[in-house]
C-alpha cells in the first residue's frame, strides 16, 4: 500500500444519518426561500380590490 492511497469507511448508520441531514437541509432551504419569494411577490403584486358597491354588471 502506498502513502497516497486513502481508504475511507462510513458506518451505515452514520452514513444514512448524514444523507438524511443533507436532504433535510436542502428541503428546508427550499421552503424557506419559497416563503421569502412569495412575500416579495405579494408586496409588489397586490391583488385588485373587488367592487363592494353591489353593482355587478354581469348579473344585472
Amino acid at each position: 500500500m502506498t502513502v497516497n492511497q486513502l481508504f475511507l469507511y462510513v458506518d451505515p448508520g452514520s452514513g444514512s444519518y448524514l444523507v438524511q441531514a443533507i436532504i433535510a437541509a436542502v428541503l428546508g432551504a427550499m421552503f424557506y426561500f419559497r416563503n421569502i419569494f412569495w412575500r416579495i411577490k405579494a408586496f409588489f403584486f397586490r391583488p385588485k380590490k373587488e367592487d363592494t358597491t353591489g353593482n355587478d354588471p354581469v348579473n344585472d
